[in-house]
């Protein structure tokens, strides 16, 4: 079944017009019947003008209207599926955790540890090939801020949600995370899977190890990427105007830091087959762990049948062009035989 669309519909608007466009025809012609009649009675000058046919003015008004609306919708672009073509996609599945726990607001990677793995992520993005992509944001507890999709515009849109303020529950829970990804894969599926998680690996509590031994056994490979400084720096906070306001203090009134925890990232990508990666000024983790996931083997992630429009904008012009002759060429008085003389 053939379809139509527009490409520019809000164009279609423009065939108001044909209601001014009437609108002046019908004056035009009431203003010469007003002018005619100050000669005299309509039906004699009528008869006095051999060959004369009120009716071809109108129709002359009434080609140069469909000449205009052939016209406007010729503009609009439109379109009609006149074909199915069945387009394949092979990939992987990749999710990314991100943390967005308080930790991940410190400033030892410019312009802090969130907004550069952001960056990173909107950076694979841009190089993904026919694979789907999910997140997964996680702080005291885990939930999956995208499912995967293939529509990388909608993973950039939730990707830009993320934020240190959309898990109520503080705290770093790696293994929740794992968990929560882990879910989010194809439960049928032992391959095709990968995970690359992003924190600062200071866990509290969640066992991610074990939780790494089991995506593993679900066929995931993880890939781990350490953000911010094994030494140790303060965490930033801010008042309700996003103006800085201190550092973060325990309850005792000092000043709490967050560290890198390299060994337990290590531990849980070594798990899966995965490899861990330190985040560097030089943004080249994310390339290098997609240069090698995209080695692996991969399926068919979609076979649709997609509708092919054609333009079909040459068709209306094409009246527009027939409607505008006919009204050039149609006289208004026809040809009157000559009398022949007995």
């Amino acid at each position: 079944m053939e379809v139509l669309k527009f490409a520019h519909p809000d164009y279609l608007h423009g065939l108001w017009g044909v209601i001014l466009i009437g609108a002046f025809f019908i004056y035009v012609f009431r203003s010469r019947e007003k002018l005619l009649k100050r000669f005299g009675h309509l039906e004699i000058l009528q008869k006095m003008m051999p060959g004369y046919k009120n009716s071809r003015r109108v129709w002359k008004a009434i080609f140069i209207m469909l000449a205009y609306m052939s016209l406007v919708v010729a503009i609009a672009g439109p379109q009609i599926g006149t074909r199915l073509e069945e387009v394949k996609r092979e990939g992987l599945d990749i999710i990314v955790a991100l943390d967005v726990s308080l930790s991940m607001r410190a400033e030892d990677i410019a312009p802090n540890r969130l907004e550069k793995a952001k960056y990173e992520i909107n950076k694979l993005i841009d190089i993904l090939q026919g694979d789907r992509i999910g997140l997964v944001a996680f702080a005291g507890i885990a939930h999956v801020q995208s499912p995967l999709t293939l529509d990388y515009s909608a993973a950039r849109l939730f990707l830009r949600l993320m934020d240190t303020d959309l898990i109520p529950q503080p705290g770093t829970a790696i293994g929740e995370a794992i968990r929560t990804a882990t879910k989010a894969f194809n439960q049928k599926e032992r391959k095709h899977k990968v995970l690359i998680l992003i924190t600062d690996g200071e866990d509290h509590d969640s066992d991610p190890i074990k939780a790494a031994e089991q995506a593993a056994e679900e066929g995931i490979i993880i890939y781990t990427i350490g953000l911010g400084s094994p030494q140790g720096v303060p965490i930033p906070v801010y008042d309700k105007y996003n103006n800085p306001a201190g550092f973060k203090k325990d309850r005792s009134g000092n000043v709490v830091t967050t560290k890198l925890d390299a060994t337990t990232l290590q531990q849980i990508a070594y798990a899966t087959n995965g490899k861990y990666y330190i985040s560097s000024s030089g943004e080249a983790e994310l390339d290098e762990i997609y240069n090698e996931v995209s080695q692996l083997e991969k399926k068919e992630l979609t076979s649709r049948q997609f509708s092919q429009y054609e333009n079909r904008y040459q068709i209306f012009l094409a009246l527009a062009i027939i409607f505008l002759l006919l009204e050039t060429f149609m006289p208004v008085r026809t040809r009157i035989k000559p009398f022949k003389r007995v």
